[in-house]
């Protein structure tokens, strides 16, 4: 959806609400009050449109009860399209940009980013079957050169302060994209019992959390893996040091989500939380599993409750 389809389709108040009571109250899902529990004996109020009035009990409740929404004092079309702008921005958008498009304050906008975030996470998925690849990477501050007074005399090489890859200081992310499906899930790895950052116990948690036993599993030569097979699955690796595909067997569909992360990242956020980073992660993750829906809004609006 454009800017101008935006405008065409919540061009007041009163369209949002409407098409937020579309979205949830669709099919099956009736609205239910909170003050005598009766389902479908509600009825939308013209004269007060954020509220539904219970023809059971005669008293009265929020369109948008047990959502961000009901007590929320920024206007409704703002938080719309705060929404529009995430969505098609392909490396997300900023705090400090979303003030300036909506004339918020910084403090609400970073709050209306995040709460949004929250409402991309609420995606599930089913575990993952046939063919998934696996790969990890690295998220944090570039690598520095170590000032000279900081490293020994007899030192004669730039020494950097935090190094790529595997060893590096940095936060570790996992991520497996399926081929079939070609949707990701990724996720932020925690420091384990023994202190270790990335460990193979680790690397087996998530795949048993993301794929279905005896489908096959793609990866690098990381010794993390090497237990893969042990574990009911089917497992395959291609050399990175020799070549980037093995034939058919390469990573290189969860390598190009890492690269939109990773310029969404330092372009855009130039700096991420560890605290936060998950939620960064699985706004990147939705957009990427959702790019072609033609529903991605109402995706969105569904996470909210």
């Amino acid at each position: 959806m454009d800017a101008f389809s935006f405008f065409e389709k919540f061009p007041t108040e009163l369209s949002v609400i409407e098409y937020f009571i579309k979205v949830r109250y669709t099919d099956k899902k009736e609205a239910v009050c909170p003050h005598c529990g009766s389902v479908g004996r509600t009825s939308h109020r013209k004269d007060m449109p954020r509220v539904f009035q219970c023809n059971s009990c005669n008293n009265s409740f929020s369109v948008f009860k047990d959502t961000i929404f009901e007590k929320s004092d920024t206007d409704l079309r703002k938080w719309f399209y705060a929404i529009h702008l995430m969505l098609n921005s392909k490396k997300g958008i900023s705090g400090y940009q979303l003030q300036r498009e909506i004339k918020v304050t910084y403090k609400t906008a970073w709050r209306m980013l995040k709460k949004i975030r929250e409402a991309m996470s609420n995606e599930e998925l089913a575990l993952f079957q046939e063919i998934s690849e696996i790969d990890e990477t690295y998220v944090g501050g570039k690598p520095r050169k170590q000032a000279k007074k900081d490293r020994d005399d007899d030192d004669d090489m730039p020494s950097s302060g935090n190094k790529r890859g595997r060893g590096t200081n940095k936060t570790p992310v996992i991520g497996i994209v399926n081929r079939a499906l070609n949707k990701v899930v990724a996720k932020v790895a925690e420091l384990n019992e023994q202190g270790q950052k990335l460990s193979g116990k680790q690397l087996i948690a998530f795949i048993k959390e993301t794929v279905e036993s005896d489908s096959t599993i793609y990866s690098d030569e990381f010794k993390g893996y090497n237990q893969v097979s042990k574990h009911g699955y089917k497992h395959e690796k291609v050399d990175h040091a020799r070549e980037f595909a093995y034939g058919s067997v390469h990573t290189n569909s969860i390598e190009s989500f890492w690269a939109v992360l990773k310029r969404g990242i330092v372009g855009i956020y130039h700096h991420v939380s560890t605290k936060y980073l998950q939620l960064y992660v699985n706004e990147f993750a939705f957009r990427w599993n959702n790019r072609d829906s033609e529903n991605l809004f109402g995706l969105v609006i569904s996470g909210f409750y």
